[in-house]
């Protein structure tokens, strides 16, 4: 079997879902014209709102396959749900730090300033001789 075999029997499988979603909507095409006439044939409305669910169930089986698959092979493992809400908790933390780091910053800033202030209170002046 090629490497190329498995994509293209599922575009094959999507094709055919594809065609299945055209014949429910013949179906149901069929069943509502019928419907729109002055005496409606109920066995035929019935039989064509039949074949309609069923092609309708169909189509959903293979897109759910077809989807189950494609969250497989995307991350290799079953789709567990979206990163986004971890991903911006992340920035977000990532913001509060830096912003925490610069409020500490402005704070030894300050504190040198004072030091040399004080010291500069404290220390004797030197006359001159």
């Amino acid at each position: 079997m090629s490497v190329m075999a498995a994509p293209v029997d599922r575009l094959k499988q999507l094709e055919n879902i594809e065609k299945e979603i055209a014949s429910a909507l013949q179906f149901a095409g069929h069943a509502v014209g019928e419907l729109s006439k002055d005496t409606p044939k109920i066995k035929q409305v019935e039989s064509q709102t039949t074949q309609f669910l069923k092609t309708l169930e169909n189509v959903e089986s293979g897109l759910l396959k077809q989807i189950n698959y494609l969250t497989q092979v995307s991350t290799g493992q079953p789709h567990e749900g979206s990163s986004y809400a971890a991903h911006k908790d992340l920035l977000m933390t990532f913001h509060r730090q830096e912003h925490v780091r610069n409020g500490l910053n402005e704070l030894e800033k300050i504190k040198g300033s004072m030091l040399q202030d004080r010291q500069r209170q404290f220390m004797p002046k030197m006359e001159p001789k």
